[in-house]
């Protein structure tokens, strides 16, 4: 077993399953959890549980290399560490955008209501749209009822801990530079991701300015975070040029 172990914090719509296929590509299908068949075929228990996951690495861990799945940052704390961490994140308003459009092309219920009848959805809001990224770095293992579908009263402190908890990611990179993020991952770990693939892209659909700013309104702290991940990405990427 490699002595390296690596945990990627897959924000919902954010070339995450892109960057999947290719890890599987370099480290194989059984390396990276989890791997259908082999973990099972309840698709939601495979990429939500964490109770779950922790039974797969007990049973296998000595084939798992890269944990994927939507499980946040602090589910590290809760495994046999070390990992070393990355992750994408995307600007708020167009990753809640990409996630309606997604749900309503794969949910046959859904599919003739409006955009903003599925975003006023109490289970979809709460699970996977309100401040998804701040969620997702900052919850801490007591407060998660859920794992990344746990509803979250928000505050300026999970703000703080999801910098915080960005700032000592290993690798970040935005959605919008994905290839140039695979090709720090190469150069930095050493992999060879192959090709780039699109995947779960939905077609475009038109809304209104005013929708668009209701979603940056309602995902204020993750219309911030995304500013303050912009930012370190760009330092990073100057001090690796000098």
């Amino acid at each position: 077993m490699t002595a390296r172990r690596y945990f990627f914090v897959h924000m919902q719509k954010t070339a995450g399953t892109a960057l999947r296929l290719r890890l599987m590509r370099h480290f194989g299908e059984l390396a990276v959890y989890p791997t259908k068949r082999v973990d099972g075929v309840d698709r939601v228990k495979l990429v939500l549980s964490i109770d779950f996951l922790r039974e797969r690495m007990a049973a296998r861990g000595d084939q798992i290399v890269v944990v994927t799945g939507h499980f946040p940052l602090c589910t590290t704390t809760l495994l046999e560490g070390p990992f070393e961490t990355l992750t994408l994140l995307r600007e708020p308003v167009e990753r809640t955008l990409s996630y309606l459009r997604h749900h309503r092309e794969n949910e046959p219920a859904d599919r003739e209501k409006d955009l903003e009848q599925i975003y006023e959805d109490p289970f979809r809001f709460h699970g996977f749209v309100h401040n998804h990224m701040t969620k997702m770095l900052s919850l801490r293992p007591g407060e998660m009822s859920d794992g990344m579908l746990t509803r979250v009263e928000f505050t300026r402190e999970h703000l703080e801990r999801a910098k915080e908890a960005l700032a000592g990611i290993d690798a970040v990179g935005l959605q919008e530079d994905y290839d140039g993020f695979c090709e720090e991952l190469e150069t930095r770990f050493g992999w060879d991701l192959g090709p780039s693939a699109v995947v779960n892209s939905s077609s475009p659909a038109p809304v209104s300015e005013a929708f668009r700013a209701r979603i940056a309104h309602d995902n204020e702290l993750d219309v911030e975070l995304y500013e303050f991940a912009r930012g370190l990405v760009s330092e990073r990427q100057s001090h690796a040029v000098r």
